[in-house]
């Protein structure tokens, strides 16, 4: 038996040294031991001393990304059913990870399922503490159920970029220090102040937003368990909001009623005026409130990409996964985007990714977030920031995924699934090329799956053409 050691354990490099080697040996996956540290193994020489007798295949990026979300979980199996799904795609079956009713396929992606949770979980309880004496330090204490430190820090990162701020778990620390993120050991809760002075100014503005109408005690602990309430500085007061509820209820229910407004008139938005430079563009962005969308969403999502791009790719809005990290195209419908690319000969790391719209508009149903299409003056709300990335950027061609991109440079009543495809000019000469959004594809039926991606790759491959020839090959 062999000897297999990942330390740390949730560290997605550490794991890979190690099966590599194993990978390259040979060893099958009943042949390895697979422990974190120095603990749990009494004997066997280490793989990393096994001779390798062949090279190392490659694998698919989803197999990292699940890899990487996997070795954050607590399961001490975790190394080894990761290995085990290794083994299997590099001994000729590529396409695993497609087969979702496969044991080692499902178990990963439980294990997957509830990393993400729980780390999105922290991305919503962690509340900061100052730091007495020090300007713009802050400090917060947090216990989450995996090791997911290491995964949430970037969004933390970006989230509160401007001030000085550490994260301490159990196992692990997060230091932000305004320029560079250092990650070191875990601490205690009493590292962290028991209280600060911004905390009373918290609570009372919970109180106030507090909707006795809406409250639902069990989908409220569905959606923030008691066992998170040792975390947040409101839960303090949701005893008492909860047992005030039904009498403010009552209060409302007797209040006498309002005439409806004969006419609600259209809410009219500003876009700031842009700067000249496309990093402060997109700092500008994340602080946009032309419209209501900014109030439910985490963060708004600019663009991202080269200046120098010779084509920009319009998405209709953020989604779900989008809104919680702060980068267009990173959920279902953008890997799906980006497997698209690949296949039609493109390359996003040299194009600039935006969306029409910058927050992420949906609507509760349970515990899910479901899309919601932005209306019309939120569309417009947003204009300004896209036109202005256009500007900045100035790309040789422009291609609108989705009916709102569409309509926000070809105009309202735009025949998107009539016309796409087809290369287009708006309104500043602009060779534009809108065709469907990988969302879309997303929601085909089984059997007309196929059909969309490939309908979708053929339209892709007319960039292709059109960056390589003259306008009139296009």
């Amino acid at each position: 038996m062999w000897r297999a050691v990942v330390e740390p354990g949730w560290d997605l490099d550490a794991w890979r040294v190690v099966a590599r080697h194993a990978l390259r040996a040979g060893l099958s996956p009943d042949a390895i031991d697979w422990a974190v540290g120095d603990g749990g193994l009494l004997g066997g020489a280490s793989v990393l001393e096994a001779p390798a007798v062949r090279e190392s295949p490659s694998v698919p990026a989803t197999f990292l990304q699940l890899a990487r979300d996997v070795l954050a979980h607590r399961d001490p199996r975790r190394h080894a059913l990761l290995y085990a799904l290794l083994w299997r795609i590099a001994e000729g079956e590529p396409r695993l990870l497609g087969h979702e009713t496969d044991p080692d396929v499902r178990r990963a992606m439980q294990l997957q399922k509830a990393v993400r949770r729980d780390a999105h979980k922290m991305e919503a309880f962690v509340r900061f503490r100052e730091v007495p004496g020090e300007a713009n330090a802050f400090v917060a204490w947090y216990e989450p159920d995996h090791q997911v430190l290491d995964l949430c820090a970037p969004f933390f990162m970006k989230r509160f970029a401007g001030m000085r701020w550490a994260i301490l778990t159990p196992d692990r620390r997060a230091v932000w220090d305004g320029e560079s993120l250092a990650m070191g050991e875990g601490g205690a809760p009493t590292d962290v102040p028991a209280d600060d002075a911004g905390e009373a100014l918290w609570r009372r503005y919970y109180a106030s937003i507090f909707n006795p109408a809406r409250l639902n005690p069990r989908a409220m602990r569905a959606e923030m368990p008691q066992r998170f309430w040792k975390h947040l500085p409101e839960a303090r007061d949701l005893p008492q909001l909860m047992r005030d509820a039904a009498p403010r209820v009552a209060d409302m229910v007797a209040r006498a009623p309002e005439a409806a407004r004969r006419r609600i008139p259209a809410p009219v938005f500003d876009t700031p005026v842009p700067v000249d430079d496309l990093d402060a563009l997109h700092a500008a962005v994340r602080g946009c409130r032309a419209c209501p969308l900014w109030q439910p969403a985490t963060q708004a999502v600019p663009g991202e990409g080269p200046l120098d791009s010779r084509i920009v790719f319009v998405g209709e809005q953020p989604g779900d996964e989008e809104d919680l990290r702060g980068r267009p195209f990173t959920g279902p419908a953008g890997r799906l985007f980006d497997q698209a690319l690949l296949e039609a000969g493109l390359d996003r790391a040299s194009a600039y990714v935006t969306n029409a719209v910058k927050h992420f508009k949906f609507e509760p149903r349970g515990k899910r977030r479901l899309h919601k299409r932005a209306n019309a003056a939120e569309q417009k709300a947003c204009s300004g920031w896209l036109h202005r990335e256009l500007e900045l950027v100035r790309p040789e061609r422009v291609v609108c995924l989705g009916a709102t991109a569409a309509t926000a440079l070809l105009g309202s009543g735009f025949p998107l699934l009539r016309e796409r495809g087809r290369w287009h000019r708006n309104s500043d000469g602009m060779p534009v090329l809108a065709t469907v959004h990988p969302s879309w594809v997303l929601r085909q039926p089984a059997a007309d799956y196929e059909s969309a991606y490939r309908s979708l790759v053929e339209d892709l491959k007319r960039v292709v053409v059109a960056l390589r020839d003259d306008p009139a090959a296009a």
